[in-house]
């Protein structure tokens, strides 16, 4: 599966905004944002021009596809279906990215990035309602339980950000169960619930064009 490998700093950097890409790191002074808010490159200084328009479209989508790791066809797609469905299209768009098993596991706090969390998943720790499901794109639904396989409850990786991530909070549509080591979703999130400063409008009218 085709993903971005490169350096995750320097897309906070672009779009100007810390993104979380790089789990517990970004909670410090070490995060790129803190120490130099300024696009990459040798010409990042003088970027300083005004967006407008298409450009302001390109960066609030371009900001959501690296918030949630997806590349442009997989974005894409997920738009194509939102636009299908009734319902506010910018709103079924971050529903659908929100309710990845990947973002979902990371929201429950039992990894510290979503690209973390995707690699768990793709090691299979993971059950929903009792069943392995090494797919991080798996879309989970209103009911289903995420628990951590009975083989991995020792996983150092796990562990270690249940430990790192308490005090940040789990999102109303979730409910976390310390004793199962997991969670289950209790309703699809509105979009008051899907804390992320972005202007979803503005991707769909990206896409309408």
């Amino acid at each position: 599966m085709a993903r971005y490998v490169g350096p995750v700093c320097r897309l906070c950097r672009r779009e100007g905004m810390k993104l979380f890409l790089k789990g517990e790191r970004c909670y410090t002074e070490k995060c790129a944002i803190e120490k130099r808010n300024l696009p990459p490159g040798q010409h990042g200084k003088l970027r300083k021009q005004k967006l407008q328009g298409y450009g302001l479209q390109l960066r609030e989508k371009q900001k959501v596809k690296r918030i949630y790791g997806v590349l442009e066809n997989q974005f894409r797609r997920y738009f194509e279906t939102a636009a299908r469905h009734r319902g506010v299209t910018g709103v079924m768009l971050l529903q659908a990215l929100e309710t990845r098993l990947d973002n979902v596991i990371y929201r429950l706090g039992l990894a510290t990035s979503r690209a973390q969390a995707r690699q768990l998943v793709r090691h299979g720790h993971f059950t929903v309602n009792g069943r392995k499901v090494d797919v991080p794109s798996y879309s989970v639904r209103e009911g289903d339980e995420v628990l951590v396989r009975a083989s991995s409850q020792k996983n150092a990786a796990i562990a270690h950000a249940m430990d790192e991530v308490k005090g940040r909070g789990i999102p109303d549509w979730l409910l976390f169960d310390a004793a199962k080591t997991g969670g289950r979703v209790t309703s699809i999130p509105t979009r008051e619930q899907i804390n992320l400063p972005v202007q979803e409008q503005l991707i769909v009218e990206l896409y309408s064009k």
